[in-house]
């Protein structure tokens, strides 16, 4: 039988364990990120400029800018976050605040989110192709693309804003019953305000999901770089002009590294400031 000592000396030495692998998985992160950093800083720093944010695709996109392409993408992304927040919002309120847990609508509705996440986003890019660009009339355009894109994070903001619902104090809503509040008073007041965190980090990863995507936007928003004058126009978004150049251009890797860093910068800067959103309204939600 072990003495207090050696099993206090024991649980040291798990504890220190745990640490250290704990810090060799964070550092080993940290070194899978900055591997991906400096390469794209080596091959894409020198070709970043102002004129090559600004300025039109030029030999394919070995020289000029990626102005039309920046312009695309951020209508696509727009677009699909118009599309797809109410319905995912409306849906997670819906499973959270008007069904019981457990029964069959809530099942039914649970699992068809959780298979619409699991779909590849090829598929999604087929889907919209047929859909939105051909049974609707809408052609390779920014609008199918987006269109496309909201259906692919619908299930995310779904499951992200349901589990900011879930995972409010259960007093709120018996505490907003007992001051006579209706249901849909509670739920404009007191819940949307308390989750709002919550929903803001889905509509960060949505947005990052959005950015990234390639598959589905190469099927349905198509591949042109000039200047979009409305949703309906053809656009290139930023994920399909650095795969066409890291694929289909010779000599286009410095480009192709150059607005991957653009990207990795969009980012990084909409996760910032959704970071910094979510922290003032917590700060003024509790004062």
């Amino acid at each position: 039988m072990k003495s207090p000592v050696s099993r206090r000396n024991h649980r040291r030495f798990s504890d220190l364990a745990c640490g250290i692998v704990g810090a060799v998985a964070a550092s080993l992160t940290l070194v899978v990120l900055g591997c991906i950093v400096w390469d794209l800083l080596r091959l894409g720093l020198p070709h970043l400029s102002w004129l090559f944010l600004t300025g039109e695709v030029a030999d394919g996109g070995r020289s000029g800018g990626i102005g039309p392409v920046l312009v695309s993408t951020v209508m696509i992304v727009v677009i699909a976050l118009a599309v797809a927040i109410p319905p995912g919002v409306g849906c997670a309120l819906w499973l959270s605040e008007f069904v019981r847990p457990g029964t069959v609508p809530a099942r039914a509705i649970t699992g068809g989110v959780d298979l619409l996440a699991s779909v590849p986003s090829i598929v999604f890019g087929l889907f919209g192709m047929a859909f939105f660009a051909q049974v609707l009339g809408l052609g390779f355009s920014i609008l199918s693309g987006g269109l496309t894109l909201a259906c692919m994070i619908l299930p995310l903001l779904v499951r992200t804003t349901l589990t900011a619902l879930q995972s409010l104090p259960v007093d709120l809503r018996p505490s907003a019953a007992a001051l006579g509040l209706t249901q849909t008073t509670t739920i404009r007041k007191i819940l949307l305000p308390a989750a709002l965190p919550g929903i803001l980090v889905g509509v960060t990863i949505g947005v990052a999901r959005s950015l990234s995507e390639t598959a589905a936007l190469i099927f349905t928003s198509g591949y042109a770089t000039r200047w979009p004058d409305s949703p309906g126009d053809s656009g290139r978004a930023l994920s399909v002009h650095i795969y066409d150049l890291a694929m289909n251009i010779p000599n286009g890797a410095a480009a192709a590294s150059a607005s991957a860093l653009v990207l990795l910068l969009m980012i990084l800067v909409i996760n910032s400031f959704a970071s910094f959103l979510a922290e003032r309204w917590l700060r003024r939600y509790h004062s």
